[in-house]
C-alpha cells in the first residue's frame, strides 16, 4: 500500500465513477482501475462497489475513507510546514457559507485580501445547506464553515463560535388570528395545522423549527420554501401564511406589512464560525481563521484562554 493507491481510492469515492476519477488524475482507466484492485487484494476487502450506476464505497471502504484522507492531509501537512520555515504558505483552503451571509459580512474583501498576501494559496468558497456543509466538514472536504446551528451545542466532531444568535418570531399579515393573542408569548403549539413559510430542509433555522414543532408533539406543516428570510417575510407579507425567521425591529416588520409574535418556548437562531474538533487540519486555514473571526465580529477569548460556551 502507498499514498498513491490512497489517493487514487479517495479520488474514486469522490467522482462516484473511474472515468471521471481518471480524467482527474490524469490517468489511463484500467490503470487506475487496476491499482484499485491492487489495493483491495493487500487490505483483502472490496473498497468499492462497482455494480451500481455509480460507484460507491462499501462498508469497509466508508471505514476506510477517513483513514485514507487523513494519510493524505498529514502528507500535506508535512510539507507546508516546512515550507512554513521558508516563509510560504501553500495550499488549499475551502470555505462553506450559508445563504445570505455574503450579504452581511463582506467574506468577499477577507479572502481577496489573504489570497493577495498568500498567492500560493487556492480558496474555494461555497454556498450550501447547514446540512450539506456540516457534513463536508466531517468529511475533511470544507475547512470552515459559517453555517447554522439547531442545538445550543456545536454538532459532534466540531467547534463552532456564535457569530449571531437571535430569537425565532412568527411574522404575519395584520388580521391574522395569531395576533388575536399578541399580547403574550405565542405557543409554539399554536401553529399546529398553520401554513408556514420556512427555509428549506438542511438550513439551521428549518431544524430550530423542527426541533420546536416536535417537543410540542406535532410536525410543522410548511407551504411554502424559500432560500433568504427576507423572502419568507415577502411570502407572509401577501397573506400566504406564517413566516419562521430571525427576530426584526418592529418599524421593519411594520415597513413590509407585517406584525410579529414572539414564541414561547422561545427557540433561536444560530450561525456559528465553524470547524472540525481540534482545528483546522492545513496551515493555511488555521491562517484565515483569525481573519475570518475578524470580519464576522467573533469575540476575542479572554485572557485565561477559556473556552466559551461552544466549546472553541
Amino acid at each position: 500500500m502507498d499514498l498513491r493507491q490512497l489517493q487514487f481510492f479517495v479520488t474514486v469515492v469522490e467522482e462516484g465513477s473511474f472515468t471521471r476519477a481518471a480524467e482527474r488524475l490524469h490517468l489511463a482507466q484500467p490503470g487506475l482501475s487496476a491499482r484499485i484492485r491492487q489495493l483491495e487484494r493487500e487490505l483483502g476487502h472490496p473498497l468499492v462497489d462497482r455494480t451500481g450506476r455509480s460507484v460507491t464505497p462499501t462498508e469497509v471502504g466508508e471505514t476506510v475513507l477517513p483513514y485514507a484522507r487523513a494519510a493524505l492531509e498529514a502528507v500535506e501537512n508535512v510539507r507546508h510546514t516546512t515550507e512554513a520555515f521558508t516563509g510560504l504558505l501553500r495550499g488549499h483552503v475551502s470555505v462553506g457559507l450559508v445563504s445570505g451571509a455574503t450579504g452581511q459580512f463582506d467574506i468577499a474583501a477577507v479572502l481577496a485580501d489573504f489570497h493577495s498576501e498568500h498567492p500560493g494559496v487556492d480558496i474555494a468558497l461555497t454556498e450550501d445547506t447547514s446540512e450539506r456543509m456540516l457534513q463536508a466538514l466531517r468529511r475533511g472536504e470544507l475547512d470552515i464553515g459559517v453555517l447554522g446551528l439547531t442545538d445550543e451545542h456545536p454538532p459532534e466532531g466540531t467547534t463552532a463560535e456564535i457569530v449571531i444568535d437571535e430569537p425565532v418570531v412568527v411574522a404575519v399579515a395584520p388580521g391574522d388570528p395569531l395576533l388575536a393573542q399578541s399580547d403574550r408569548p405565542l405557543p409554539v403549539a399554536a401553529l399546529r395545522d398553520r401554513a408556514l413559510i420556512s427555509l428549506p430542509r438542511g438550513t439551521g433555522l428549518r431544524g430550530v423549527l423542527e426541533r420546536a414543532c416536535a417537543q410540542a408533539g406535532f410536525r410543522p406543516r410548511v407551504a411554502f420554501e424559500a432560500a433568504a428570510p427576507p423572502l419568507l417575510a415577502r411570502l407572509a407579507a401577501r397573506g400566504l401564511g406564517a413566516a419562521v425567521i430571525p427576530a426584526m425591529p418592529p418599524a421593519t416588520a411594520a415597513a413590509l406589512g407585517l406584525r410579529t409574535l414572539h414564541l414561547t418556548p422561545q427557540p433561536r437562531a444560530r450561525i456559528g464560525l465553524t470547524w472540525r474538533t481540534g482545528g483546522p487540519a492545513s496551515p493555511a486555514a488555521r491562517a484565515l481563521l483569525p481573519r475570518l473571526r475578524a470580519v464576522l465580529g467573533v469575540p476575542r477569548k479572554d485572557d485565561s484562554g477559556a473556552p466559551d460556551e461552544y466549546g472553541a
